[in-house]
């Protein structure tokens, strides 16, 4: 918003907006209506545009007003939230965050997300936990959790949802296996190899939307090893059980390589998960840092000059 607007402002724009009239505005601000209505005009000259339309019949918000309202409103509730919050570390309410993280999430989105908070809360205790997505979303549920980062797709319509991050998957291999001597690994070859899988059992409905891309893609792998960790996958193939699909931004063993998929451009998605209903006072705040993080603060994004759309996979929750 433009410096003319002060905060005491947006509380002057909501009020008109909800009341539909300057009187009435004015008399729940406790200011004189002609005062008021200089102001909404000043503020209407500075940024180009009407924010109300004034007719007979009360006062109406413009098309391009209801996007300053929505902006007002947002404020003075967020404003509301940091001081709340503030009282609340102020006295020591602050009760610890616990957040639990996925064994297939990038170490160092966990690292990003924790720095962040303790540069807003330096003096609150981030209480940590790991597990599979099913688990952790059950005890999301039982709010023995108050969020957690885990890989998409979550689905229902209980979760509040804040992507962080999202990177493109990747054939793992040993070094000295005959795909990693090309740049890029064919689709042909890459289903004849392709049995090293996780566990359908962590996250169902990414295993099924995993065979559906890959069939889509004429990659009709034989799955003979689950595994319920990165680490599992890894050991997997150095012991020469075979190739499987990867995070590209993921840690690899020293003996291990990677290898882009020629012709598809896939990605898995992470995000920030929790409960509609969770009480914690920072989760805001938490759900705005994993917000920033998807803005780039973290994660490696696809190249601009890939030559056709990456076609989205959210997988290994």
């Amino acid at each position: 918003m433009y410096d003319l607007v002060e905060f005491r402002h947006l509380k002057y724009i909501v009020a008109v907006a909800e009341e539909g009239n300057f009187t009435r505005a004015a008399d729940r601000l406790h200011v004189a209506q002609p005062s008021l209505s200089k102001q909404i005009k000043e503020i209407e000259d500075e940024i180009g545009f009407a924010i109300f339309i004034r007719t007979r019949d009360g006062v109406h918000v413009t098309p391009a007003g209801q996007i300053i309202v929505a902006y007002a409103k947002e404020a003075i509730l967020g404003r509301a939230e940091v001081v709340h919050l503030a009282q609340a570390v102020h006295r020591g309410d602050i009760p610890p965050l616990r957040l639990a993280v996925s064994s297939f999430i990038n170490p160092s989105l966990l690292q990003h997300l924790r720095d962040s908070y303790h540069e807003c809360f330096p003096n609150c205790m981030v209480h940590l936990s790991g597990g599979n997505a099913s688990h952790l979303l059950r005890k999301l549920e039982q709010r023995t959790l108050d969020g957690a980062l885990l890989m998409l797709p979550v689905e229902g319509s209980d979760w509040v949802v804040q992507k962080v991050a999202r990177n493109p998957l990747v054939a793992c291999m040993r070094r000295d296996d005959p795909l990693a001597y090309g740049h890029e690994v064919l689709t042909e070859d890459l289903s004849a190899r392709l049995n090293i899988f996780f566990d359908p059992e962590i996250n169902p409905h990414a295993h099924r939307r995993l065979s559906e891309i890959l069939n889509e893609a004429g990659v009709h792998p034989e799955i003979k090893c689950v595994a319920a960790t990165p680490a599992d996958i890894q050991w997997m193939i150095r012991v020469e059980h075979g190739v499987s699909l990867v995070d590209q931004t993921a840690p690899i063993d020293p003996d291990l390589i990677t290898r882009p998929i020629a012709g598809v451009h896939w990605t898995i998605e992470m995000a920030f998960v929790h409960h509609v209903e969770a009480g914690h006072p920072a989760l805001p705040f938490v759900v705005q840092f994993a917000r920033r993080m998807q803005a780039g603060v973290t994660g490696k994004r696809m190249p601009s000059n890939h030559p056709s759309r990456p076609v989205q996979l959210q997988l290994l929750a």
